[in-house]
């Protein structure tokens, strides 16, 4: 199988933003290539591509950002940042201090944090040079990267389709070598899923492993995860070993277990894989795609991974309301502030009203009960990796759609009940803890892509991150566009 062309009118990518991120920060630490140099490419890349497909929004003046680049290469020999000299755009969902960030909302379409996120101060001290943000839905809130501050995203590959969210942005300008290394998020497949629309990789870590905050409330709403995405999975590891680690502001963090690019070697040597497919019929999945995801795990399986049909004896519906409670119990009730203010209730989309005028009916025992099939679940997934070392399920139930297209009102002819129900694939990891990535399986007959999920046990990132590496070693494709 070959990797089809995106249908974007844009020239090959240059040498320099083809090497990987792992190869250009090597090369910038053996002074191969300037900072200057590395930093040039990149904008030069994303003035070509980025106006046909919005990914990057709010980017900083060239001027500032090649000051920036020529201060690093004056300083070059006390640098030791494992991402120094390497330009990246964060989320739009993260502060950035001094760089505007709106959440994709228009109530925050002038806000310029004066503090940065705990993982892109990180990214900072790291040596990167932070050019800009990319695009996201409003709020984070579904995975169809639009909103009314900057339009939409397109996919890498059609300019036709979406390119799914809310980390729709950060894929897209990946796929079309815009950036070397990407910061997603996922609380419902946010990273993932454009990650698989996208032809590229995603990782969303254990809860925990990655600090979030700083913010309001940091003990209940655990299931909103930062994580690393790349064009190959060296390079996530590497913007893993800077985004995780305990942070005393984060309570439920925890210390990295050491370094993952380093752990990447040696490669991993097999295990057993479950496969839930869609779980029996209870997914509704389109056409094609079990089918992409069962010939991934073909070639998977040259890899010494034995795969096997599993089913888990679990009310998979019971636990798809308890995403839905706990997320209203989380997002729908930090949005609720928005909401309260009249200025503001008019400029939130119809999707953010929906989570917090459900979470204003929600009452405590309810929020309890879900948090114990929640617990129900953890449980069950224990007991599956007592017999198993992965879990792989699609990463997405339908393949990217037509980007004016808000939501699929319907999957496989079966109607969908909410803006996200047709993600409910995504929900068992994050209900888990559970780290997962996402790796790519190919296109349909129309080009498009589609990715799957391997998914791990609670902290066993290093472990799913070792499978990935010897999943990409069997693709007859390089990932991106």
């Amino acid at each position: 199988m070959m990797r089809p062309e995106t249908k974007h009118a844009v020239p090959r990518a240059g040498d320099v933003c083809r090497l990987s991120a792992v190869e250009l920060a090597g090369a910038i630490r053996r002074k191969k290539l300037s900072v200057r140099e590395v930093v040039t490419a990149f904008l030069d890349r994303i003035e070509t591509v980025n106006p046909l497909v919005n990914a990057i929004v709010s980017l900083r003046e060239r001027g500032d950002i090649l000051r920036e680049a020529d201060a690093a290469d004056a300083r070059q020999a006390s640098e030791t940042g494992k991402l120094f000299g390497l330009p990246i755009a964060i989320k739009d969902l993260a502060s950035t201090t001094g760089l505007r960030t709106s959440f994709g909302s228009p109530i925050f379409a002038d806000f310029v944090p004066q503090e940065d996120d705990f993982f892109v101060e990180r990214i900072r001290n790291a040596g990167a040079i932070i050019i800009g943000k990319t695009n996201v839905p409003e709020f984070g809130l579904g995975s169809n990267t639009y909103n009314n501050v900057f339009g939409p995203t397109l996919n890498a590959f059609d300019p036709a389709l979406t390119a799914g969210g809310s980390s729709g942005g950060a894929a897209v300008a990946l796929a079309l070598d815009m950036v070397p290394v990407a910061d997603g998020s996922d609380f419902g497949g946010s990273l993932r899923n454009p990650a698989g629309w996208n032809n590229v990789y995603g990782f969303r870590p254990s809860q925990g492993l990655v600090p979030a905050g700083p913010d309001l409330e940091v003990f209940h709403a655990q299931m909103g995860i930062e994580g690393p995405m790349g064009r190959n999975v060296a390079d996530m590891a590497l913007l893993l070993d800077v985004q995780a680690g305990y942070h005393p502001q984060a309570p439920l963090s925890y210390e990295k277990p050491g370094s993952f690019l380093e752990g990447l070697a040696p490669p991993s040597t097999g295990g057993r894989v479950a496969w839930l497919g869609d779980l029996g019929g209870h997914l509704p999945i389109e056409a094609g795609i079990l089918d992409l995801c069962q010939a991934a795990l073909g070639r998977f399986s040259d890899q010494s991974f034995a795969v096997e049909p599993l089913l888990p004896d679990f009310d998979f519906e019971a636990l798809w309301q308890a995403f839905v409670t706990l997320r209203q119990a989380s997002s729908g009730c930090a949005l609720k502030v928005h909401y309260d203010d009249p200025s503001r209730r008019g400029m939130l989309k119809p999707e953010a009203i929906w989570e917090i005028e459900n979470a204003m009916r929600l009452t405590a025992p309810q929020i309890r009960a879900a948090s114990v099939v929640r617990t129900s679940w953890h449980r069950m997934l224990l007991s599956i990796f007592d017999r198993f070392d992965l879990i792989a399920l699609p990463t997405a139930q339908v393949f990217p759609f037509e980007v004016g297209m808000h939501w699929p009102s319907e999957v496989a002819g079966r109607p969908m009940d909410s803006y996200h129900r047709w993600m409910q694939v995504s929900a068992f990891a994050t209900l888990g803890g559970c780290p997962a990535v996402n790796v790519p399986v190919g296109f349909d007959d129309k080009g498009r892509p589609m990715g799957m999920q391997l998914i791990g046990r609670p902290r066993g990132d290093l472990a799913v991150l070792r499978a990935a590496t010897a999943y990409e070693a069997t693709l007859p494709w390089q990932a991106g566009a």
